[in-house]
């Protein structure tokens, strides 16, 4: 396809509804996935469908699959993005409350910003981005302030330091993959065969620690509920296919801080279907949260727009 300057921008704003939307409705289709799946078993099935299929198409349409630098770039970024960040974020989810992960995960946008060396100069200049970041942040803690107060306030709990030290480092290692990402040496137009491979090297990684931890022995295909397969397949087509493409792409085509910013949406999104679906009420104070959290992610992307340049198209070469 042709660059233009229309389609590059139906095609960001396409890419970040999927991030924004999608990837905030996966927290409420993975609780469901987990009824049926344990964590490993499930980043297992899910990465590695995912990366086979996309993998099939990219082949399909002549994209260049076998290249080694490719691989072994998609190799580090999957196994920081899907593998550890997943795994490590899974693990925490066995000693934390729902809400200090949601906070916690959205700190992801403040290490993109401080890992993304290439970016210091642009981004601290520009305070508007710092402030932008800063108050998505304190939006995300407001958002959560009565479930983290009253989870803090409970006795008994000696492994929260664990869950949060673990929950950091899933963060750290996202923020570092997805700036690893957008620097990487990888060879042009090969955006799906990229994600393809790092959810494929993930799956695999995940079917090893499936095995390890006895998982795979454990599983009862017959006693799986249906839910949990529809689940599945929804984080296969739209969490892995379509989504996690769509953000490797976007890291490729727009600023890191910019994009990092569905780490404060995704939030707003798994509330609205909490709301909506489980009949969670929703507070004064948690739409104060999202009202700053919007405002955030509003200057960081109005800063962002106004130095915006042509980008390539969403699709292969």
């Amino acid at each position: 396809m042709t660059s233009n300057k229309n389609t590059s921008t139906v095609a960001i704003i396409i890419a970040y509804l999927l991030i924004y939307l999608v990837w905030g409705s996966t927290y409420f289709f993975i609780h469901i996935a987990l009824t049926g799946f344990t964590p490993f078993l499930l980043g297992a099935i899910r990465f590695t469908i995912a990366g086979a299929l996309l993998l099939i198409w990219c082949h399909r349409m002549k994209e260049p699959i076998w290249n080694k630098q490719l691989i072994k770039t998609s190799a580090v970024t999957g196994i920081l993005l899907l593998f550890i960040d997943m795994g490590l974020v899974m693990k925490a989810q066995q000693y934390l409350p729902s809400s200090l992960i949601a906070i916690v995960a959205a700190s992801t946008a403040i290490w993109i910003l401080l890992l993304d060396k290439k970016m210091w100069k642009t981004n601290f200049k520009n305070w508007n981005t710092v402030l932008g970041v800063l108050i998505g942040f304190v939006g995300v803690i407001m958002l959560f302030s009565e479930q983290l107060i009253l989870s803090l306030q409970e006795t008994g709990n000696s492994n929260k330091a664990i869950g949060m030290c673990l929950l950091i480092l899933g963060t750290l290692s996202w923020a570092s993959g997805s700036v690893y990402s957008k620097y990487s040496d990888s060879p042009k137009g090969v955006t799906f065969a990229s994600a393809a491979w790092q959810m494929l090297i993930a799956g695999f990684l995940f079917w090893i620690a499936a095995f390890t931890n006895g998982d795979t022995q454990r599983f009862n295909l017959h006693a799986t509920p249906s839910l949990s397969w529809i689940a599945i397949t929804y984080l296969i087509i739209f969490g892995s296919i379509l989504a996690f493409t769509s953000y490797i792409w976007l890291l490729k085509v727009r600023p890191a801080t910019e994009v990092s910013t569905h780490a404060y949406v995704n939030p707003l999104v798994a509330l609205f279907l909490g709301s909506t679906f489980a009949h969670e009420s929703i507070t004064i104070i948690q739409i104060v949260g999202l009202t700053i959290i919007l405002c955030g992610v509003a200057l960081i992307n109005l800063v962002k727009s106004r130095k915006s340049k042509q980008v390539e198209p969403f699709c292969p070469e």
